[in-house]
């Protein structure tokens, strides 16, 4: 039970809402247990230890807590492009998020799974390198953060833990338009590109909705845990609360 995983299909989000989104889950996983008087199934304990929240996002740029070569002017002259610009407290410099991209925020409890950032940054990219094993891709981890093929990143990773708690994760690129990216210096690595399932196998049917199941299959068996979908009465609570 501790390892059963509720699935939240988001649907597309402005990435602000899903930040909302996270952290209103990541709050209440932090908060669990701690009023042990309250008996189970008590209104102020959520019916899930975790959720992996599915989604795509409108064009936005984001950075990471390393911010340096984007200053406001930078973030102007992006935003001039018709995307957003936000600045996070994830891991990583700065990337591009739009239609076509998978986007996979796991808000997990690593106490029930291993108390170690470096253990799941880890099956995070053994899950996207199973699915592109799957559709008959080569990918591979390097000195840089991500998954890759070859010198073409395919699957942009960064992530935040409080207390075990994570928030962020992954954007894997299935038939995102790859021309935003040429506007930044993705995750600061001159010289790098990035790639995506349809650009690499030439298969237009390769979209967010035709991958996602793959993805959730190798989601479930590298992390070793059962996936459910999130009820509706409880997705409708979470959606609700967004602004």
């Amino acid at each position: 039970m501790s390892r059963l995983v509720h699935v939240l299909r988001a649907g597309r989000l402005p990435y602000q809402r899903a930040l909302q989104l996270q952290q209103t889950i990541a709050n209440q996983l932090l908060h669990q247990g701690k009023q042990p008087s309250l008996p189970v199934g008590a209104a102020l304990q959520p019916p899930y230890r975790h959720v992996l929240i599915l989604t795509e996002h409108d064009p936005v740029y984001t950075i990471g807590i390393r911010t340096r070569g984007y200053d406001e002017a930078e973030e102007q002259r992006l935003r001039a492009l018709g995307a957003e610009f936000v600045r996070t407290n994830r891991g990583g410099l700065i990337t591009f998020h739009g239609p076509g991209q998978l986007v996979a925020y796991p808000i997990l409890n690593l106490k029930h799974f291993q108390p170690s950032v470096r253990w799941y940054v880890c099956h995070l990219e053994r899950t996207i390198i199973e699915l592109c094993r799957r559709y008959g891709l080569q990918a591979q981890t390097t000195a840089d953060t991500g998954v890759w093929i070859d010198d073409r990143k395919i699957c942009a990773m960064g992530i935040h833990a409080s207390r075990y708690v994570t928030t962020h994760g992954l954007a894997l690129n299935c038939d995102i338009d790859l021309s935003w990216f040429r506007h930044i210096v993705p995750c600061g690595l001159v010289g790098k590109s990035v790639t995506s399932l349809v650009q690499e196998l030439a298969r237009p049917e390769l979209g967010v909705d035709n991958v996602t199941d793959e993805f959730l299959d190798c989601f479930r068996q590298t992390l070793q845990c059962d996936l459910t979908p999130l009820d509706e009465a409880a997705r409708n609570e979470l959606m609700c609360e967004l602004s």
